[in-house]
């Protein structure tokens, strides 16, 4: 069933994202068809950009501006204004690379599973403490909606009770979760950079030889303020740098991988060749202090059945080798030995999907080590702690299951903290650590 019903409903949504220090998108969706103004303005006062928008049937009503010749490290307020209605909200640009001005951000993913979709008293919860976090952008870190369940149930938001096979269905999954009241307030005041993980599109899929993929793909860039790459439209992986402390590279593990039931080894890939290449270069160069990965599926944590591994780890249940592995931690593990031979300090990875959160140090080589952060769920099933894979000699410096959560980085010249903060805003633990 591909679902989703009239295009024509809902609210009138606003977001902004791939914000640099110069530029945003701002990203917006009318409840009804009809020309589009969007203003943005500094200080609340001086408009400085004015657009003209004029959203179609054929883009789900969805349209994304991009707003060039910004000031850096200067927060601004934008204006979507529609016939049926208008929407305030504010963005903040990055500073210029040399400034060493501190950063908070937020991230995590997995949003609205079958048993934890969007509640029609209470929404998703979760997005108030990250809305009173007030940082500077967030990270999500994909699983934005999960287009193969079905929502229903007694208490559940009407609109999402099918699995989603057509373009279509894919946008209302996505308008599903983005007209909840505390997403939309969220988004209204916080620029996003999202990347997909599997549920966008179906579980635990392999870009190439699924056949729906392009459909989700379409989706998901209608529905995320990203900016569009000219070269290559439906391009996911991207950069950004936020002044001198931090530099963020975002991955697409989906679009270019090998079927995950392919015996690992050098010709499996998560990543593909060109990605790879810009990856390892990008963090090569890259003179950020702080240089974070963005990877939907983690390093380290073991996912799946062992014939047909989703992500990197190659290890068993039990964190140790097996024979005839499907993971991908052939190529994980060529890149961190070249990160290692460059000289990459500071790496930090990110990471959601297996739905508990965990803050990890590892070591595996005497002269490199990293981090890898993982957060989440938002609102979806509890996951479990497990082993973590022995390879990369990791110690596990916190470990959380069965509580909604998001993630808290606070860069500042002298050090780095990460929280782990859950759907009441309590904080579950802190960590700080300072740059090599």
């Amino acid at each position: 069933m591909g679902g989703g019903g009239s295009p024509v409903a809902g609210v009138l949504l606003v977001a902004t994202g791939d914000v640099t220090a110069t530029s945003a998108v701002v990203w917006l969706r009318t409840p009804a068809p009809g020309p589009v103004t969007v203003e943005v303005r500094h200080r609340g006062a001086d408009v400085v950009a004015r657009r003209a928008v004029d959203p179609g049937l054929a883009d789900d009503l969805t349209a994304r501006v991009l707003v060039p010749d910004l000031r850096p490290a200067t927060r601004y307020g934008f204006r979507v204004i529609h016939a049926r209605a208008t929407q305030d909200g504010e963005f903040v640009t990055a500073p210029v690379p040399d400034a060493a001005a501190p950063v908070s951000f937020l991230w995590s993913g997995d949003l609205g599973s079958a048993l934890y979709c969007r509640r029609a008293d209470s929404g998703f919860p979760i997005f108030a403490p990250m809305a009173r976090a007030r940082a500077d952008f967030f990270l999500f870190v994909g699983d934005t909606v999960y287009a193969d369940s079905r929502c229903r149930g007694e208490g559940v938001a009407p609109g999402g009770d099918f699995v989603a096979t057509t373009v279509a269905g894919y946008r209302a999954k996505h308008r599903y979760n983005r007209e909840d009241p505390g997403a939309r307030a969220f988004f209204r005041t916080t620029s996003v950079y999202a990347i997909w993980d599997d549920h966008e599109v179906r579980n635990d899929f392999s870009g190439p030889t699924e056949p729906l993929m392009p459909l989700g793909r379409r989706a998901f860039l209608d529905y995320w303020p990203i900016a569009p790459d000219p070269g290559d439209p439906t391009r996911l992986y991207r950069k950004f740098r936020w002044g001198k402390l931090l530099e963020v590279f975002v991955l697409d593990t989906r679009q270019y991988r090998s079927p995950n039931t392919d015996l690992d080894g050098p010709g499996k890939t998560m990543l593909g060749a060109a990605q790879r290449r810009w990856l390892v270069d990008g963090l090569s160069g890259s003179t950020a202090v702080w240089k974070v990965v963005v990877s939907s599926v983690p390093f380290s944590v073991p996912t799946v059945a062992p014939e047909k591994r989703d992500a990197w780890s190659s290890a068993s249940f039990f964190g140790l080798p097996v024979e005839n592995a499907t993971g991908f931690a052939t190529e994980r593990d060529a890149i961190l030995r070249t990160l290692r031979d460059r000289g990459v300090r500071n790496l930090v990875i990110l990471a959601a999907d297996v739905h508990h959160a965990e803050l990890i140090r590892h070591h595996p080589t005497p002269e490199f080590s990293f981090h890898e952060f993982i957060a989440g769920p938002l609102s979806a099933t509890p996951g479990r702690t497990r082993p973590l894979d022995a390879a990369l000699n990791p110690r596990s410096l916190f470990a959380h299951a069965g509580t909604h959560n998001f993630g808290q980085v606070v860069i500042e010249p002298a050090h780095l903290t990460v929280r782990i903060v859950d759907a009441t805003g309590a904080t579950l633990f802190t960590h700080r650590v300072g740059p090599e």
